[in-house]
């Protein structure tokens, strides 16, 4: 049986390059994060090339995401959000298309590597950081003070909430990277067992690749839509203070 956790291999695609410390090589990874956001520009292009007033499906696509997010946006963080409608829509269609990009046999599945989900994390917990203290100044640290709180528990509370915002681009990370990461090693494990037991036993095994290609499709979009919704609800916390 092959390998479950060799599909997460980060391969070098040509020459290795090496600046210092640091292999800035062009990989397999890389690939498809071009591959990516190729595929998003040229769906999003072709969308908007010939508008209609009764759209062809394409079109209906774009437009249905565009509602989506900006309805998101609107439900989970208010008006004052609204300027951050492209940074928000650019974060879940590279998640969505990575994740369903990563479901095609023999391709790459980008976000099942922490490094690439913390790094997206990171980028979210600064500028929604850089947001709160532009915005509130110092009165920004009031997010770690909640109103009404008992006195002599303050001190306490104070330190469970700048515990409970540190870890938020660890959660945001380490949720998409393992599921992802989890349900691909699943597939190929059942995958195998449909190989090694042959025509005869691999019709249970091939049964519950089935469902579980089926619930994978689900979760890949699913993730995209909690890391942006939390990305939305951080940044109501920077604009409203709640």
């Amino acid at each position: 049986m092959a390998n479950p956790m060799q599909q997460f291999e980060v391969k070098t695609i040509g020459p290795k390059i090496v600046f210092g410390n640091f292999d800035v090589s062009f990989t397999n990874s890389s690939l498809f994060m071009v591959i990516t956001v190729a595929t998003i520009s040229i769906l999003f292009t072709l969308a908007t090339q010939k508008k209609s007033l009764v759209p062809s499906r394409i079109q209906f696509l774009s437009e249905m995401t565009y509602e989506f997010v900006a309805k998101m946006i609107s439900e989970t963080a208010g008006s004052k959000a609204r300027p951050f409608f492209p940074f928000v829509l650019t974060l879940f269609l590279f998640i969505l298309f990575c994740n369903m990009i990563g479901m095609i046999p023999y391709s790459f599945t980008v976000t099942s590597h922490i490094i690439v989900t913390f790094a997206l994390a990171a980028f979210v917990f600064i500028g929604v950081t850089i947001v709160g203290f532009a915005k509130h100044g110092l009165g920004f640290l009031k997010l770690f003070v909640p109103s009404g709180a008992p006195a002599i528990l303050l001190p306490l509370i104070i330190i469970i909430e700048i515990v409970s915002y540190l870890s938020r681009p660890i959660s945001l990370s380490v949720r998409l990277f393992a599921n992802m990461m989890a349900g691909h090693a699943v597939l190929k494990v059942f995958g195998g067992f449909v190989v090694s037991l042959g025509v005869i036993g691999g019709w249970l095994p091939l049964g519950f690749s089935v469902a579980l290609t089926g619930l994978e499709f689900l979760v890949a979009f699913l993730q995209a839509y909690v890391f942006a919704i939390l990305s939305c609800i951080y940044l109501n916390d920077a604009l409203n203070l709640h």
